[in-house]
């Protein structure tokens, strides 16, 4: 029987690749999308080298995972946000954690920075890093959580089984994310629809908000991480 070469496995699935990186959506303007392209190309190359098909796994879910996997290793290992302000921003949510479970109301940024004995301008570069997150992986950011806390990577783990996601977690975060929503002021819901929805870019938002494009980020940042929490909220 005729095999294919693996120079023709690449070329047949390079498809598949197309329509995985078409749909990672990562807002940085670090990578252009031939970029991600070859990265997830690297990830196909991968998953030939490494597919059983002993374990009954079709080898497009496999491949699908390692492409993914490729690309937000890649933006995860060249990201700006260091180990330090990744335990800056773990640091910010216990403590707004711990004061707001205390006192049973959300707290000021005021009070996060007496708590973590910071300034304004230090707690807004944690809104910063958290603009960052969530512009490079929305549902890593919102939901990803470890024993360390907080972490960018991909939702996916390299397993060689391949289980399929559940949906009733789906669901689950899926009405959570809703009512979350839904408990923002009018200005946060208007800039989360400006950002995700009508995918404006920070200049235009900071023009229809009449602030500085520095201010935008800091405030999507912000409410990202009241996003997070109250989601948070919801699952538990």
């Amino acid at each position: 029987m005729y095999e294919l070469s693996i120079e023709d496995e690449i070329v047949k699935h390079l498809p598949l690749v197309e329509r995985v990186v078409s749909r990672i959506k990562i807002k940085t303007t670090e990578y252009e999308r031939s970029d991600l392209f070859n990265i997830g190309v690297i990830g196909l190359m991968d998953a030939l080298k490494k597919f059983d098909p002993s374990k009954k796994v079709p080898f497009e879910s496999y491949a699908t995972i390692r492409i993914r996997g490729a690309v937000y290793d890649e933006v995860r290992k060249n990201g700006k946000i260091s180990r330090y302000k990744m335990n800056q921003l773990n640091q910010y949510y216990e403590a707004k954690d711990a004061f707001e479970q205390k006192n049973k109301r959300e707290a000021t940024d005021a009070e996060i920075c007496k708590v973590l004995e910071i300034t304004q301008a230090q707690l807004n570069d944690v809104y910063d890093s958290l603009h960052y997150l969530a512009s490079v992986s929305l549902e890593a950011t919102l939901y990803k959580q470890d024993e360390e806390g907080l972490v960018l990577e991909d939702t996916l783990q390299d397993h060689t089984l391949i289980l399929a996601e559940d949906n009733l977690v789906e669901d689950e975060r899926k009405q959570a994310l809703q009512k979350s929503v839904e408990q923002l002021s009018e200005r946060e819901q208007l800039i989360l629809s400006l950002y995700y929805k009508e995918e404006l870019t920070l200049k235009e938002i900071a023009e229809v908000l009449g602030v500085s494009i520095a201010r935008v980020s800091q405030i999507h940042g912000k409410v990202i991480g009241k996003l997070k929490g109250k989601i948070e909220e919801e699952l538990a």
